[in-house]
């Protein structure tokens, strides 16, 4: 199946060949075609180039994208898609006046979505996330990160484990898993951290490399869940089963994530609301990708991460939506490109990067993803007819596409 886009007003993120991330003044560089074609096989990008090269071939499907522009489809790499109903009783209470803080500590947040998990059918947990990534994939999203850590019991986080992998297996959209045992406290652990871990390192961890069910493994480093110390134990622990990590860090408050995440040559370090001078420091001349999370930060009124203090180091960052019930009810990527530009004060460029190529490679997806490049994936999104890539970021809340395809297919 040959199909063909012509007379595109401007094909976005293109190169040669595929390059690992983009950094620092580098993400400020976005390289596009004006009046250009592109060519899919079947799920694969054969050829693109200026419309007056267009060569001479047989398509069996031709599109014409006069007037629109042709990126490729957003790469999030930190969701929680995988979940049971929903936590809009507490975003109430927020606007009541608590903080995620204080509906942590009265039995509420993570919890909550536990023990609504914990009783729900493996078949219905299947049911509603399906619906979730329906949703992405038509907003323009054609790779995705899922974490488990809303079972926290060895047989509703292998539950939300076989989730993912059964929605990688019936969906266009590639999907990559992250083991989350370590999200929160259970209950009857509230006062037992070491042992909840032993549960998550002895019992859990083993099951889940050897069924294959995740490739990365995650914690939530943070004030009033796990220490640095804990992380550190757990990360050496996965480190034998070859589970890379990706962790949250920073979101509330630095008190050393990032250091071990770097330690443990993490994929990624996630969040970054709150970062210091050392955090940034660490994060130099490494191969770690900070990742951005603007949604999360725009629902519970906290702080951005300091992406241009970032980029001005130097540093590459990753956007992503962090879609969980809790704090991001959302996996619009296009809201969060336009986020980044407002409150971070993120280039239409840099955010198109960080959502793109960087988010690519912080799911180790960057030699089949976030590039229009010969041999990657087809993934692509044909916009509605739009003056610029600017109007992209510009027009929050209208998500200006046409169409998307995932590997070949129209969606």
């Amino acid at each position: 199946m040959t199909t063909l886009i012509i007379n595109i007003k401007e094909l976005l993120q293109v190169e040669n060949s595929p390059k690992e991330m983009v950094c620092g003044d580098q993400m400020k560089i976005l390289p596009t075609l004006k009046n250009a074609f592109l060519c899919i096989e079947n799920d694969i990008i054969i050829d693109f180039g200026f419309m007056k090269n267009l060569p001479n071939l047989i398509a069996n499907k031709i599109i014409d994208a006069t007037g629109r522009i042709v990126l490729p489809t957003w790469c999030d790499s930190h969701t929680h898609i995988v979940y049971a109903g929903n936590r809009e009783h507490e975003f109430v209470d927020r606007i009541n006046g608590l903080s995620y803080e204080d509906i942590a500590n009265k039995g509420g947040g993570i919890l909550n979505s536990a023990k609504l998990l914990q009783t729900t059918s493996e078949e219905e947990l299947y049911k509603q996330s399906a619906v979730r990534i329906e949703e992405i994939m038509k907003l323009g999203t054609g790779a995705v990160e899922i974490k488990s850590g809303y079972g926290l019991t060895l047989e509703a986080e292998l539950k939300m484990l076989r989730v993912i992998k059964k929605l990688n297996e019936n969906y266009p959209i590639t999907i990559k898993a992250t083991f989350l045992g370590a999200h929160a406290l259970p209950f009857e652990f509230k006062n037992n951290k070491s042992g909840y871990l032993d549960v998550v390192i002895n019992e859990i961890l083993p099951i889940v490399a050897k069924e294959n069910l995740a490739e990365f493994i995650d914690i939530f480093c943070e004030t009033g869940y796990f220490s640095v110390e804990d992380t550190d134990r757990l990360l050496k622990a996965a480190s034998n089963y070859g589970l890379m990590p990706k962790i949250h860090v920073n979101q509330f408050n630095a008190i050393g994530g990032i250091q071990a995440g770097v330690k443990y040559k993490a994929l990624s370090v996630d969040h970054l609301e709150e970062m210091r001078d050392e955090d940034i420091d660490v994060l130099k001349n490494t191969k770690t990708m900070p990742v951005a999370l603007p949604s999360c930060s725009f629902f519970l009124s906290i702080p951005y991460t300091p992406a241009r203090k970032m980029i001005n180091a130097g540093l590459p960052l990753a956007l992503a939506t962090d879609y969980n019930p809790g704090s991001t009810p959302s996996g619009n990527m296009n809201f969060v490109v336009s986020t980044a530009c407002i409150k971070m004060k993120m280039t239409p460029e840099e955010a198109i990067n960080a959502a793109t190529i960087n988010g690519a490679y912080a799911m180790g997806l960057e030699k089949t993803h976030g590039s229009i490049c010969k041999g990657k994936k087809a993934n692509l999104i044909i916009t509605e007819q739009i003056p610029s890539y600017n109007f992209i970021p510009y027009s929050f809340g209208n998500n200006n596409i046409y169409q998307v395809i995932i590997e070949g297919k129209i969606i």
